[in-house]
């Protein structure tokens, strides 16, 4: 295995995980990880993996992605964890036992002395070893193994899997409650049919930059977008779907800035989930489409505007 950086002479309290998201569970973890360093005077590391594990052992596998890589190391960063690491995740690290991963990537390539585990996390080949394990093998190798206390809300344990399903349900408030933040899809703005203009709501169509990032489901909704990163979000609605009322077709995300009327192809446009206005349905003409846009562009301005 290849070496990737010298450790710390200071050394870390660290934890491990694919923290996708890096939702209210993860930072309640990252918390203790920061909060314990301190205590013994070592550094605060994260160490994460660029890719689902299962993607690399199973090629068929498409993860539905909380975060893309850069996004997971942006929202780490911004935890007060001292040292954020992204391992490439490969066939070769998936290969090694949770011991061998603990020995020849903690303790001899980052210097690991004390290592939180998740209340779920099991990591190492098969990951068939528990915390009763990690523990022993610690004490083997001089790494201190604790159990990190698990973060409730509203009387559940939260998970990235948790926010899946609920960004999979349409539901942004609950989404927006685990995460602490509002989920985002960025991607290129392309060329469309133009059915928006001809309604008198032209919209910009989103590629979105990586096909692994979770879509939410399907339906209308109150949103804030950025263009190109340039630091001003502008209120709008979005649609995710297949514009039944035309015909089926792929699914695709149309976003309509209200008061926007510059040419956005060919920019990157990071689109922010506010709350679901409805779902998406098929309209017998366009006049009574163009009514139901006018509503929903009214519930969205009074949603962003609160």
């Amino acid at each position: 295995m290849n070496t990737i950086q010298p450790s710390s002479s200071q050394g870390y309290c660290a934890t491990i995980g694919f923290f996708d998201g890096v939702h209210k569970g993860h930072r309640y973890l990252i918390r203790q990880v920061n909060e314990l360093a301190q205590q013994r005077g070592l550094s605060s590391m994260v160490i994460t993996f660029d890719s689902h594990p299962r993607e690399v052992l199973h090629s068929a596998f498409c993860p539905q992605l909380l975060s893309t890589p850069e996004e997971k190391m942006a929202l780490l960063a911004k935890t007060g964890i001292q040292r954020p690491v992204m391992l490439p995740f490969t066939t070769e690290l998936a290969a090694l036992s949770a011991r061998e991963f603990m020995q020849q990537v903690l303790r001899e390539q980052w210097g690991v002395q004390v290592l939180v585990i998740g209340y779920d996390n099991r990591f190492g080949r098969n990951r068939s070893e528990s915390f009763d394990d990690y523990v022993a093998y610690g004490k083997e190798m001089g790494i201190e193994v604790v159990h990190a206390r698990p973060l409730q809300v509203e009387g559940l344990n939260i998970s990235s899997s948790m926010v899946r399903s609920v960004l999979q349900e349409g539901e942004m408030q609950m989404a927006y409650t685990c995460l602490g933040y509002h989920y985002s899809l960025s991607g290129t703005v392309t060329h469309g049919e133009h059915v928006g203009t001809s309604l008198g709501y032209p919209t910009a169509n989103i590629q979105v930059a990586d096909c692994r990032k979770l879509i939410p489901a399907n339906g209308v909704y109150a949103v804030r977008a950025m263009i190109d990163g340039d630091g001003r979000w502008l209120q709008g609605m979005t649609n995710i779907g297949t514009r039944p009322t035309y015909g089926d077709h792929a699914i695709g995300i149309e976003t309509h800035l209200f008061g926007y009327h510059n040419d956005l192809y060919g920019h990157e446009l990071t689109v922010r989930f506010v709350q679901r206005l409805r779902d998406e349905r098929k309209f017998h003409n366009t006049g009574e489409l163009v009514r139901q846009l006018e509503r929903d562009a009214l519930q969205a301005k009074t949603i962003l505007e609160q």
